[in-house]
């Protein structure tokens, strides 16, 4: 992995996907950094200076200075490490407005009810974040086809922004299909990002960083259980 342009360190936690997709970036661009994983029910004492505001993963350290929120250590990384690898947004800046409009709706309306999903007490408040997360990913399709413009990636040719803002999802889709019994990503329904998922599952970086499913299908019952646990309480 190539050094230079400072020290990097990434405080992260192994099941978060915005945690994920700060590591495929750092993969693609070719980046040395020193990992640190974060017990979040015993935030450190790096967790909680670097990011007094929302003491949240990930937070990136580059040479001493936090930077936090996905969305925003993605574009750092793009800018300072431009001349390092593929270039991450678009440089048409209709491009990159299109880019930010999907990731904007998957972290409100994907990763939402995504979260409560197995944050839910009751079989009807499951049900309900089921229904909803099913609906939102089905528009990606239309997402995909306006990126990608035909081709293999949402970047086109080659991975871009929302290339690892949706593959940091990949591995949880996976388990969500397993703890669902359907597949979120359904090939009939979806057939250019079920086709995409395929393609960006063998990248070197796919294979180097995405979870293991079995072990977030565990992770998500384990979630689920102490969840309906806290609820009969």
């Amino acid at each position: 992995m190539a050094g230079g342009n400072g020290e990097l360190k990434l405080v992260g936690e192994w099941a978060s996907p915005f945690v994920t997709r700060v590591k495929l970036l750092l993969h693609i661009k070719g980046l040395s950094y020193e990992y640190v994983e974060e017990d979040l029910r015993n935030k450190s004492e790096l967790l909680l200076s670097s990011n007094p505001v929302h003491k949240s993963v990930p937070v990136l350290i580059h040479d001493g200075k936090p930077i936090c929120e996905s969305q925003i250590i993605l574009q750092y990384i793009d800018e300072v490490y431009a001349s390092t690898g593929p270039s991450l947004l678009p440089a048409d800046p209709y491009e990159r407005a299109v880019a930010r409009f999907w990731t904007a709706y998957i972290d409100d309306k994907i990763a939402t009810p995504w979260d409560r999903l197995f944050r839910a007490k009751t079989d009807e408040e499951r049900a309900e974040a089921m229904k909803q997360l099913f609906t939102a990913v089905e528009a990606l399709e239309g997402g995909f086809k306006e990126s990608s413009k035909g081709k293999d990636f949402f970047g086109g040719d080659s991975v871009g922004y929302l290339d690892i803002i949706v593959g940091s999802l990949v591995s949880w889709v996976k388990a969500t299909s397993v703890l669902a019994g359907a597949e979120l990503i359904n090939a009939a329904k979806m057939p250019l990002l079920a086709a995409w998922m395929e393609r960006f599952c063998e990248l070197d970086a796919a294979k180097a960083i995405l979870q293991d499913v079995d072990a977030l299908v565990e992770h998500g019952r384990m979630l689920m259980a102490k969840n309906a646990a806290r609820a009969s309480k």
